[in-house]
């Protein structure tokens, strides 16, 4: 095959840092990558071995790294400090006391600290460099109860894994904004402090004008800003819930279409074929991606046929051991394995539209730069044991080998930091 080189960057006067050989693409073609300043240089057959570093991938699959776009990344580890009174709420079979679930969830926040707050989610963000997720948008609580330690311990474990793992902190107003009076308060604040994504979840608000003007504050922050949007959906067993109709039209009304994801959205399960239409021709205009949790709640999105109107379509870990969900590790590998089987996603070519909702599809939905496996790349990689999607996904183990910004990842402390006992 043909060298390809990226020709314009200093960094091709020296010799790289990592040489990948071995290589298998998704293609199934073999090749050597190089790595340079932390960005893909060249890639192609028998590259020059003289790096720093030569790392043998013995024809195990190299892709770029997988992305987590919703965690709620505050509350792992927090079910032992509660009832499964709010598991049991949320996850009945038709969803229509979702609002109860989050109303019980919220007895945790009572306590909430940084001090407890920031070793948990040491140990999810570990496991997350473990199984190679180098790219999480992270949740945190905003409300009275909760005030901003959720946003504090976040902005700290932000820093404490940059370079290793890429967090974006989303300050996230859980109760609501009108059902919580001085909410608004500190979600300026929160982004103030430094948090890089507006969350919302308007559906939770009273009656559609509360929705709106949830739906008005978080746009206009975001705009003051200059953020993205991430907002819960529509996460309830109620056909007549029409909250992501309304974001999307407040996207394209306000010109910032691709800035704004939606997360959930489990109505649309419920929604009639004719609705769903029109509302998938207006999340393409808007440019609005969708992240699915499917194995954290009985109601999902219509991924398929979201996928089939070309609307991006992205999965989440969404919880780790928390009023919500009592398992997850950060394992994007493994939510994809469950998706798999929750959506009926089974012919090879659903395996690798799912292997593409935890890396290419996801990275879109965050909004990424330079992620990929291309020259010009940062070089955020994993090298897997499997020779293919599919046995990838069989197996979901961690990574053989995980790159991120063109250094090895230390596994040994990971393994370390990921198996610290978190005190419940």
């Amino acid at each position: 095959m043909m060298v390809r080189v990226l020709s314009e960057s200093p960094a091709m006067s020296r010799l790289p840092d990592i040489v990948i050989t071995n290589a298998r693409m998704r293609s199934r073609e073999i090749v050597d990558i190089a790595i340079t300043d932390g960005v893909i240089t060249a890639i192609g057959s028998r590259l020059d071995p003289g790096a720093q570093s030569v790392i043998d991938a013995k024809g195990g699959l190299v892709t770029p790294a997988f992305v987590n776009p919703h965690l709620h990344l505050c509350k792992v580890w927090t079910l032992p400090m509660m009832s499964e009174a709010a598991l049991e709420a949320y996850q009945g079979g038709d969803m229509t006391e979702a609002a109860k679930a989050i109303e019980l969830a919220a007895v945790v926040k009572s306590n909430y600290d940084a001090s407890w707050i920031i070793p948990n989610a040491r140990r999810a963000v570990a496991l997350a460099a473990l199984h190679g997720n180098l790219h999480i948008r992270a949740f945190a609580d905003v409300d009275t109860k909760a005030r901003l330690e959720g946003v504090k311990a976040l902005l700290a474990i932000r820093e404490e894994f940059r370079g290793i793992v890429e967090i974006q902190v989303v300050a996230f107003p859980q109760d609501g904004l009108l059902r919580e009076p001085g909410a608004d308060d500190l979600m300026r604040k929160a982004m103030a402090l430094g948090a890089d994504v507006v969350g919302g979840i308007p559906w939770i608000e009273a009656d559609e004008q509360g929705m709106r003007r949830h739906i008005d504050f978080c746009f206009d922050l975001a705009a003051e800003h200059g953020a993205d949007i991430s907002m819960l959906l529509d996460d309830v067993g109620d056909a007549n819930m029409r909250t992501l109709d309304m974001m999307a039209r407040a996207v394209i009304a306000r010109g910032v279409e691709g800035r704004a994801l939606a997360h959930h959205c489990r109505a649309m399960a419920l929604y009639p074929k004719n609705y769903l239409r029109e509302l998938m021709a207006l999340l393409g205009k808007a440019r609005i991606s969708v992240v699915s949790d499917p194995h954290t709640g009985p109601l999902h999105a219509r991924v398929e046929e979201l996928l089939d109107a070309d609307i991006n379509v992205a999965l989440g870990q969404d919880d780790i051991s928390d009023a919500y969900y009592p398992l997850g590790r950060n394992n994007m590998l493994e939510v994809a394995f469950l998706a798999s089987h929750l959506l009926w996603m089974t012919k090879k070519s659903e395996l690798e539209t799912l292997y593409d909702m935890i890396t290419t599809r996801a990275a879109a939905a965050m909004n990424l730069e330079r992620y990929g496996l291309g020259l010009g790349c940062d070089a955020n990689l994993v090298v897997l044991d499997q020779g293919d999607v599919t046995e990838a996904l069989r197996f979901h183990t961690p990574p053989r080998i995980v790159i991120s910004h063109g250094r090895v990842v230390d596994m040994n402390r990971m393994r370390a930091l990921a198996q610290t006992t978190v005190d419940a």
